[in-house]
């Protein structure tokens, strides 16, 4: 059993942040499906992967797979960069950037 600490990213269908700011802790490991051969569902015997903690802290986060000797890795989202411009430049004669609509 292996776990991976991250912090999830922003849902590509909204603009906002919401659940971005807690830790993940997330089971991954050897996941081995077995197709039902009547109603040819998946099923896995695997419930931890089923399972994700959620931390307010990267550290709690780590303090728990310590307490509880579960090997992890840890995964940081590279940091946003934003490119800060006025409204009035997107009328600008000599543009400096593409037109994005």
């Amino acid at each position: 059993m292996f776990a991976k600490i991250y912090q999830p990213s922003r849902n590509a269908m909204q603009s906002g942040m919401k659940n971005t700011r807690n830790w993940v802790l997330e089971f991954t490991g050897p996941d081995r499906r077995v197709v039902d051969p009547l109603t040819g569902t998946t099923t896995s015997t695997n419930t931890l992967k089923q399972l994700d903690l959620k931390f307010d802290s990267k550290d709690e986060a780590i303090a728990y797979a310590k307490a509880r000797n579960i090997p992890y890795q840890v995964t940081q989202k590279p940091a946003r960069q934003r490119i800060s411009r006025s409204y009035a430049e997107n009328f600008d004669f000599d543009r400096k950037l593409p037109w994005t609509h």
